[in-house]
């Protein structure tokens, strides 16, 4: 893939303007107050399985509108805490799979809780077991277009407030650190990271790799990859839906929820990625804090696409992490 987008110097500085609505604080509080009102303590059941140096537990938490959402939540085995926490997203259509498929963090020392995305999980991977019993109006295949009429009605306002009361549920378990909880995860995981550390206090650190759901004006006039071509194709069919759906949009975008955030943040981009433009990245990451110095450290990978960092960016979260810790 050839350079496409800003040269690296301008996508350092480049910081733009993004919509942003007059009722964007007041829409996420409520909705977050409404689903937390209706929460649950969430339900742990202990899994039997070949992995030794891990404990490995099922769990089902409130999410939007009280509806139950899965995970895997791993701790080093015996633990009794309170241990520091990664809360983990995961990517586009990926379900959280078998708990075998993500053991670093607790081999590593950290409480590990992996959400399973609502509705997703068979795109990829080993699969998902979480419903989003939820309807929409008309949409283009895939999840980027459901309910887009409006923000209370869009699939991305469930996820996110799955996302966040998913904090909150680590933080009762008694094994957790309440005070030590990060947040990770890579292409839609990192934008739904971005997301939590807008909307949620206290954490210790964001990890978004390579994130999407940001700067969507920018992405979906710049890429004609999925998951943001969706859009596209939505929009020349209801071609006069434009202005509707860019303003539902403007409720999610991770510029918006960058400003938002409090917690230091370690980005990932790969500066040859078609799918999450580096340009959408460096929107996040250059505005992350509002201008209020809360660092926002960036690696580039000038030479991968979506991938960006792979496997290879972990051990760079270690270090970034256990330094914030320390």
């Amino acid at each position: 893939m050839p350079r496409f987008d800003l040269p690296v110097d301008e996508l350092r500085a480049y910081r733009p303007v993004v919509a942003e609505p007059d009722d964007f604080d007041a829409f996420w509080t409520s909705t977050l107050a409404e689903s937390r009102a209706l929460a649950e303590a969430p339900l742990l059941t202990r899994v039997e399985s070949p992995l030794t140096v891990v404990d490995v537990f099922d769990v089902s938490f409130s999410g939007f509108g009280g509806d139950p959402v899965r995970g895997w939540f791993t701790v080093p085995a015996g633990a009794t805490g309170p241990l520091p926490t990664v809360v983990e997203y995961n990517g586009y259509n990926g379900g959280r799979g078998l708990p075998h498929e993500r053991l670093a963090w607790a081999a590593s020392g950290y409480a590990h809780f992996f959400m399973d995305t609502r509705g997703q999980g068979s795109g990829w991977g080993t699969g998902g077991g979480t419903p989003d019993p939820h309807g929409t109006g008309p949409s283009a295949p895939g999840f980027m277009t459901r309910g887009i009429e409006s923000p209370a009605t869009y699939f991305y306002r469930r996820v996110f407030t799955d996302a966040v009361l998913a904090i909150d549920a680590v933080r009762s378990l008694d094994v957790v650190d309440a005070e030590r909880v990060a947040v990770a995860g890579g292409s839609q995981g990192g934008g739904i990271a971005i997301a939590v550390a807008g909307l949620s206090q206290g954490l210790v650190g964001a990890m978004p790799e390579v994130p999407f759901l940001c700067h969507f004006e920018r992405a979906v006039g710049l890429t004609d990859r999925d998951p943001y071509h969706e859009i596209v194709r939505y929009l020349s069919v209801h071609r006069d839906a434009w202005p509707t759906a860019f303003e539902t949009l403007s409720y999610f975008d991770g510029v918006n929820f960058a400003k938002r955030a409090t917690a230091p943040a370690l980005f990932s981009v790969g500066l040859l990625d078609p799918v999450c433009p580096p340009s959408t990245v460096y929107a996040a990451r250059n505005h992350w804090g509002a201008g209020a110095a809360v660092e926002a450290d960036l690696v580039e990978y000038p030479f991968n696409e979506h991938e960006g960092g792979a496997a290879a960016h972990w051990p760079r979260q270690v270090a970034w992490l256990a330094e914030r810790l320390a």
